[in-house]
């Protein structure tokens, strides 16, 4: 298991609060692979203000079974491993998770998808409807309009919630 910080907060106590977020997913994690026979290594990191650990294999598709098909199951173990952090510390955690990079290769992916959209905006000058994703997914495609100078809300009800991207009002 590895340790890397990188925060954007310099709050000396909000980084130890992180890490220690880190470690108890980290333990639990270790169990959890233990259990399902799996082998993989544990990397801690602060990035975005938040924890974040990542499970990685040496073997491609070792860890499959933690992902699913879509991420379903990567998304229930972060709710879970965010339970069980919030059990030991009686605080909400926000830890991120990423398993055999899947998170990692999506965020490429939908980093691309909002730069395709955001390019299409600018060109039509009208509004774009995305596909329904998950909160994650929302984020990374938020990020990417955001930092390009337009406008994007979620609207919709999960699961079918989804990014409208739009230009940006004067007034915004």
């Amino acid at each position: 298991m590895s340790t890397e910080t990188t925060s954007v907060d310099q709050d000396p106590d909000r980084t130890a609060r992180l890490e220690e977020e880190g470690e108890i997913a980290a333990d639990y994690l270790e169990e959890l692979l233990d259990i399902a026979d799996l082998d993989g290594d544990i990397d801690l990191d602060i990035r975005h203000d938040r924890a974040a650990v990542d499970v990685v294999a040496d073997e491609q598709g070792s860890l499959a079974p933690l992902v699913g098909a879509q991420g379903e199951v990567l998304e229930a173990l972060q709710e879970l491993t965010r339970l069980a952090v919030q059990a030991r510390t009686g605080e909400r955690s926000r830890l991120m998770l990423d398993v055999a990079g899947f998170r990692a290769t999506r965020r490429s992916e939908l980093t691309a998808l909002a730069e395709r959209a955001v390019e299409q905006v600018r060109e039509s000058g009208e509004e774009l409807e995305l596909d329904p994703l998950n909160a994650f997914e929302r984020k990374v495609v938020h990020d990417v309009v955001t930092a390009s100078g337009l406008v994007s809300d979620s609207r919709g009800v999960e699961p079918e919630r989804y990014v409208v991207v739009r230009p940006a009002s004067p007034e915004e």
